[in-house]
């Protein structure tokens, strides 16, 4: 599985490596102009994925924001 978000609409999605199905799709608060990187807490032992998602004033398709938005996987 990969994942994302780097489009002017403000969606983060999960693809099948292999057959480039989609998988999973969320909605952002501003577009996923970043890295999306994935980790695990000691703590629980729950994996998160994580996105900086902030739109660009230049680019009228995006909306503006700034945050930082984090998903629990199964």
């Amino acid at each position: 599985m990969i994942f994302i978000a780097g489009t002017t609409d403000p969606h983060i999605r999960a693809f099948d490596i292999e057959t480039g199905k989609e998988l999973w799709k969320a909605e952002l608060p501003a577009s996923g102009n970043a890295t999306p990187m994935t980790y695990r807490a000691n703590s629980n032992g729950k994996q998160y994925l994580v996105i900086a998602a902030g739109g660009h004033p230049k680019i009228s398709e995006e909306p503006i924001g700034d945050a930082i938005v984090a998903f629990t996987l199964p």
